[in-house]
Formats: C-alpha cells, sequence, structure tokens
C-alpha cells in the first residue's frame, strides 16, 4: 500500500534548512506555555517510583477517565485515554470501519490532511463535501453526499484549515444524518478551547449511538509533546476500541497522564481566557496585514489558523518554497488540504513573531 507522506514535515524541515532567517508559521505548536499545573504535575509525579512507574492501564488512569467522564457528561466506562488526538481519530475511523455498514468516508474540503491519510491506511474510499467560502458546512450537501455505503462521517469543529466553528444546529443534524445512514459521526474536537464565536457545539450534547468525539491536551495545555488524547464512544462500541489500543499501543504515557489529571484539577479558567484574547489579537495584527497585501483570508471563528490567498500566488508546495526563500514566512500550501483551496496558503499563528510575519507578508505582496 502506497501513503501520502503529510506534507507538514517537508516544508518544516524546508524552512529549517533554509539559509536565511524564517518565521515558522507551519504547524500547530502552541507558544503561549503550558500552565503551572503541568510541571507541577511532573514533579510530583517523578518522586512516586515504584509501581508508579511502570505500565497503566491500557484505557488510561482511572482518575483521569473518571475525570474526562465527569466533564463530558459521560460514564468512564466509554472513555479510551489514547497517544494523542491521531490515536483517537484513528481508533474511531477503524471502529466505524468494523460495524461492516460501509467502506466510504464522508470528509470535508478543505480537510485537515491526516483524516485522507488515516482513510487509505484503513482500506477505505473517501467522499468530499465542499464547505462554504468561510468554512461553513452544509449539513444538506453531507447529506447528499451520504449513502449506504457511508462507513463514517468525519468533522473537525473548531476547524483546521479554516477556522470554521460548527454550530448547535450544524452538529445535530449531522449526527442525525449518522443516524439515518446508520453511520458514525466521528466529531474531532480538539480546538475546543479556542472558540472566539460561542458558537460551539459538542456532539456529545446529543445523545446518540452514532457519534464518537475525540480530544486531546495538546493544544489545550501547549503540550503537543505529550501525546494524551482521548475518545469517548457509545457503550456499544468501545470494548472492541479498547481492544485495537491494547493491541496498538499497549496503553498510553503514564507521567504525561498523570500531570494532564493534576492540570484539569488545578488551571484556572483565566489560562484558556488569556489564550484566547492572545489569538484574537494575533488574528487581527495578521489580517490587516493581509489586507495590506491585497489577500483575500479567512476570518476564523475558532482554532488558530488562517488561510490567505494572494493576487497570482496559488498555494502549491513551490510557492510555499518560493516564500521562504523570498520572504522569510512558511506556511502550508493549499493543496495539502484538498482541492477547493488549492490557491491558498495556510499560516499558524503560534509564534510570538505574528507582527514581523505579517509585515514581510504585506512588504513582499504590496
Amino acid at each position: 500500500m502506497d501513503y501520502d507522506t503529510p506534507l507538514f514535515f517537508h516544508v518544516m524541515q524546508y524552512a529549517a534548512d533554509a539559509d536565511r532567517d524564517v518565521v515558522d508559521m507551519v504547524s500547530g505548536n502552541p507558544d503561549w506555555g503550558s500552565p503551572d499545573a503541568i510541571g507541577e504535575g511532573l514533579h510530583e509525579y517523578a518522586d512516586l517510583g515504584g509501581a508508579d512507574f511502570q505500565y497503566p492501564p491500557s484505557e488510561g488512569l482511572a482518575a483521569l477517565r473518571e475525570e474526562i467522564a465527569e466533564r463530558r457528561n459521560v460514564h468512564e466506562s466509554q472513555v479510551v485515554v489514547t497517544n494523542g488526538g491521531g490515536e483517537a481519530n484513528y481508533l474511531a475511523m477503524a471502529r466505524a470501519l468494523e460495524r461492516e455498514r460501509g467502506s466510504e468516508f464522508v470528509l470535508t474540503d478543505p480537510v485537515y490532511p491526516y483524516y485522507p491519510g488515516k482513510t487509505t491506511m484503513l482500506g477505505a474510499s473517501a467522499r468530499y463535501v465542499a464547505t462554504e467560502a468561510d468554512g461553513t458546512l452544509d449539513p444538506e450537501d453531507v447529506r447528499e453526499a451520504a449513502s449506504e455505503e457511508t462507513a463514517g462521517i468525519v468533522v473537525n469543529t473548531p476547524n483546521n484549515p479554516t477556522g470554521a466553528v460548527y454550530d448547535e444546529e450544524t452538529m445535530r443534524e449531522l449526527v442525525a444524518i449518522a443516524e439515518e445512514y446508520d453511520a458514525l459521526l466521528v466529531s474531532d474536537e480538539v480546538y475546543d478551547h479556542f472558540d472566539f464565536s460561542g458558537e460551539f457545539t459538542s456532539a456529545l450534547s446529543f445523545d446518540s449511538d452514532h457519534r464518537i468525539v475525540t480530544n486531546s491536551y495538546s493544544k489545550t495545555f501547549a503540550i503537543t509533546g505529550f501525546r494524551v488524547g482521548y475518545a469517548v464512544f457509545p457503550e456499544s462500541l468501545v470494548d472492541v476500541a479498547k481492544t485495537r489500543h491494547m493491541l496498538t499501543n499497549v496503553a498510553t504515557t503514564r507521567p504525561g497522564q498523570y500531570a494532564v489529571l493534576h492540570a484539569l484539577r488545578n488551571t484556572d479558567p483565566a489560562y484558556y481566557e488569556a489564550n484566547r484574547e492572545l489569538l484574537r489579537e494575533r488574528v487581527a495584527t495578521f489580517t490587516d496585514a493581509l489586507d495590506e497585501a491585497g489577500a483575500d483570508y479567512s476570518s476564523p471563528d475558532g482554532a488558530f489558523y488562517v488561510m490567505a490567498r494572494f493576487p497570482d500566488f496559488p498555494g502549491t508546495l513551490e510557492n510555499v518554497e518560493r516564500l521562504v526563500d523570498e520572504a522569510g514566512v512558511a506556511g502550508m500550501p493549499g493543496e495539502a488540504f484538498g482541492e477547493s483551496r488549492s490557491d491558498w496558503l495556510r499560516f499558524a499563528l503560534v509564534s510570538p513573531r505574528v507582527e514581523e510575519a505579517a509585515e514581510r507578508l504585506a512588504d513582499y505582496f504590496a
């Protein structure tokens, strides 16, 4: 089987090898620092020793699963702690196929590239639904694309790369469509703490055996290297997912889980709001510069990405490399996210040098 290596790695390496200073806006690695409770939790864990340094329960530390369950209003038996959001999505998509109701996933366009990659890895096929210019997803378009072959519908809200946030009505309809076609809705909600609109609605808001929610603490706590995520399954589907998780990874990092649990219990809500406010400011700074450059751009309602389209500068890998070499700014090619945004570039606003990058782009395209 052939796999397409995600372009993220190529662009990051190209920027790192450049002969000039480059502002890296490629990958979503938050720069604002973790809450103090993460470090405190690690220090506390380091003093435990003995049995606490051995395998944790495969499905996750009991106390962490209970904490997640209480916050998400589900039973702890439905929670599987995973190696980041990536494994959570893999388990969810695999579970959709294991039901043998179909072999196709309905994905959005633009799309986070790892969803098509996992589709290929799992031996399934993809059908794409184009979103509106602002990233809004019309559930009726999803309904038209769904069929008896639909095993799952995979969505991401707040969305990477568009910044769109799916509201209550959209999520209700997506759950309903999954039920109509006896498919599973896989809702990746990793950016749920970065909603600027107040419209974010989790798929867990709707009681259904046809939805799985995935999440991760990588972005929430700025700990992308910890690899602690989770998936919430319907009770009827969770046992097989736990087995696949055990066979694939055995378990998830014990110190990381311990630190996350400590942070969940000891982080003030002000931490989350401060990060949202920082991102609002960065979006304003960056889009002001895009105005100066004569670019079209998305105004995100969530997450921390901006998509931009510059005159006569399509979002190809070649042009991304050109921008690195000539402007000193590294973004992602729009073609990495699907056909509908092939003329666009995507920039991650997770650098303290956002203003500098904005000025470089404005000067380059002015």
